[in-house]
């Protein structure tokens, strides 16, 4: 019998989570010899991911959302990175290292169907274990299919993403410079800032805290003759808002993350009109339960369509991101920044992808090793 640490939901927040209320680590004991059910493997947890997406998971079951609830008092669960111990499916061996949905445990066993959606990684490009939870992970899927599948970027586009320095943005950026177009970015500090300026050659970079949106778009139209006709938003609100006012005529909106709604009431977008106004197409990656009603309310609004990463990764996709991504990465082409947090807590690192201190910086991750 070994200890096992775990991370439960403890509690439905209101508001901000609170670490050890919200989440709490416990500990369990579990034999690590006793026999599999057949298909199941036993799993040592390497790394497991913060996204905040999973603030929506933390709520009442009853409320339907477009991922499950976590159940309270059981096991949290996201995207992470394991090392079979022991295998009863005949698809894994021991040793190899399995990507997908994992518990947020140090040791775990995955019954059969959890096991079967899991992808063993060769890694041939040698990269850390966490690099395959963040940019060579799901934020990446998402950024690749957004400036690749969606928005189809071109070397005479302007994008403005929001959120820049996190993983998602990270990808964006550098697909966007390679393909050749301006790039537009914000982040939440000075240091971040000069992040995404030197290591992205973001061509217009800024601290929203500092200054305003609404005016750098503004200003880089007037600046270079012509607005950005790209918007990759993983924040709304007011940046969003910002967007809509400053955005080409026919211009594109990807959606991909919301996060100043995500520990509190939704900030109501004033100028959504504008979708109408510029004829924009605004692609989702998961749709907000108002979208829909935009193309009901103004009766020429093109209706949003929504897009859920998870559900286009086909093996033929996922075929064609492993090639591309992965070794872009391994040869500095895709910069990586990680905030790595050593070990399960209560919480207190989940907490640093919303708090105003700017305590994440890059791709949060929970080595294991």
């Amino acid at each position: 019998m070994v200890k096992v640490e775990q991370m439960i939901f403890n509690a439905i927040p209101s508001g901000m989570p609170v670490p050890g209320e919200t989440l709490k680590k416990v500990e369990r004991e579990l034999d690590l010899d006793a026999p599999l059910d057949d298909g199941a493997v036993l799993l040592k947890a390497l790394t497991l991911s913060w996204d905040p997406y999973l603030r929506g998971r933390m709520r009442d079951e009853s409320k339907e959302s477009y991922v499950p609830a976590f159940k309270l008092g059981e096991v949290i669960a996201n995207f992470g990175v394991g090392e079979v111990v022991q295998s009863a499916n005949s698809t894994f061996q021991q040793g190899q290292k399995l990507y997908g949905s994992l518990d947020f445990a140090t040791y775990q066993v995955l019954p059969k169907d959890r096991a079967d959606s899991l992808v063993a990684l060769d890694n041939k490009e040698g990269l850390p274990w966490t690099t395959w939870v963040g940019s060579a992970g799901m934020p990446g899927q998402t950024a690749w299919w957004a400036v690749e599948k969606v928005a189809k970027l071109s070397k005479d586009d302007t994008v403005f993403v929001s959120g820049a320095s996190g993983p998602v943005g990270q990808v964006t950026l550098a697909l966007a410079k390679k393909i050749g177009a301006k790039t537009i970015a914000s982040a939440g500090s000075p240091e971040k800032v000069d992040f995404l300026r030197d290591t992205y050659g973001v061509d217009r970079a800024f601290n929203y805290k500092t200054e305003d949106a609404n005016q750098v778009l503004a200003q880089w139209a007037k600046d270079t003759g012509k607005p950005f006709n790209v918007y990759v938003d993983n924040v709304a609100g007011p940046q969003l808002e910002a967007a809509l006012e400053n955005i080409a005529r026919g211009g594109t909106i990807v959606a991909i993350g919301a996060v100043t709604d995500y520990n509190g009431s939704p900030y109501g977008i004033r100028n959504v009109f504008q979708v109408v106004a510029k004829e924009l197409r605004w692609e989702v990656r998961r749709s907000p339960a108002s979208l829909p009603s935009l193309a009901l309310t103004y009766g020429h609004a093109p209706a949003p369509q929504g897009f859920i990463i998870l559900n286009h990764l086909t093996p033929e996709v996922l075929n064609e991101f492993y090639t591309e991504i992965p070794p872009a990465i391994a040869s500095g082409s895709i910069p990586v920044k990680e905030h790595i947090f050593k070990g399960l807590d209560n919480g207190e690192s989940f907490l640093t992808l919303f708090d105003q201190k700017n305590s994440n910086f890059g791709k949060a991750v929970i080595s294991l090793e």
